[in-house]
């Protein structure tokens, strides 16, 4: 068993909406808290929404966080080079 504390407008919202749908107000709570808990199991997290995107405009390159330094040692070379 559960007990829970609601604001003053909430408890009054509940009283309302229960009353409406000639339903008890456990009731009531029970299906909003299913219904909350169904759409938290079926939302995607972050990195699934943004997955399709990820890497989409890359440059296919997969090294380019490891050999970064190799790279810009490379451009200031060539940039030092007399040509």
């Amino acid at each position: 068993m559960t007990t829970i504390r609601l604001p003053y407008d909430m408890e009054e919202k509940l009283n309302a909406a229960s009353r409406a749908q000639n339903r008890s107000k456990s009731e009531f709570v029970r299906e909003a808290l299913a219904q909350y808990f169904a759409q938290d199991e079926t939302e995607k997290s972050s990195w699934e929404v943004g997955e399709p995107y990820f890497g989409k405009y890359g440059s296919g390159d997969g090294n380019l966080s490891v050999d970064y330094k190799n790279r810009l040692k490379d451009k200031i070379r060539a940039k030092r080079r007399p040509g």
